[in-house]
């Protein structure tokens, strides 16, 4: 399970129990963060892509230490002119470990099946009937966007007509 998160104006792919360094948080060593702009997630068997993110999906983690990075000079000259500027930077960061993804589906996906009847599954089959009677093909892609908000495809909006007909004819 991975997930790209945005971590102090930066977006990072993470995974449980990676390491990694950011710029300069101010926390102090030791405790734990939380980071709600959770952009993609991935679970392996689905991937979810929020709108710009995804409500209710986290990524908490430890902060490990506090450190500097490695050195990067700037020199600048300019020949003949007998101009000779030198600097130098180590950019502050933060050493993060990943303790967990939390979905914001998967408690509450898992709770439904459960609480459903045997009548619910077979509602539903008549209703995908219907649409795979639909040429999605045919349609143009304001009609498209109008049957993703009816069918509440999470970010409709910025999807293309092929990939519109492919969440349709799920």
């Amino acid at each position: 399970m991975y997930a790209i998160v945005e971590i102090a104006g930066q977006q990072f792919k993470v995974a449980k129990d990676q390491k990694l360094f950011v710029h300069r948080l101010q926390d102090k060593e030791g405790s734990k963060v939380s980071f709600d702009k959770v952009y993609l997630l991935d679970d392996g068997q689905k991937v979810t892509v929020g709108a710009p993110a995804i409500s209710g999906a986290s990524v908490e983690a430890k902060v490990v230490g506090h450190l500097k990075g490695d050195k990067v000079i700037v020199f600048k000259k300019k020949r003949r002119k007998g101009y000779r500027v030198k600097n130098g930077h180590r950019q502050a960061l933060t050493e993060l470990m990943v303790e967990k993804i939390v979905a914001s589906g998967s408690k509450p996906a898992a709770a439904k099946p459960k609480a459903e009847k045997t009548e619910a599954p077979a509602k539903a089959a008549p209703a995908a009937k219907a649409v795979a009677e639909v040429d999605y093909s045919k349609m143009t892609v304001a009609e498209l966007k109008a049957a993703a908000k009816e069918k509440s495809i999470a970010g409709y909006t910025s999807l293309k007509k092929a990939d519109l007909i492919a969440a349709l004819s799920k």
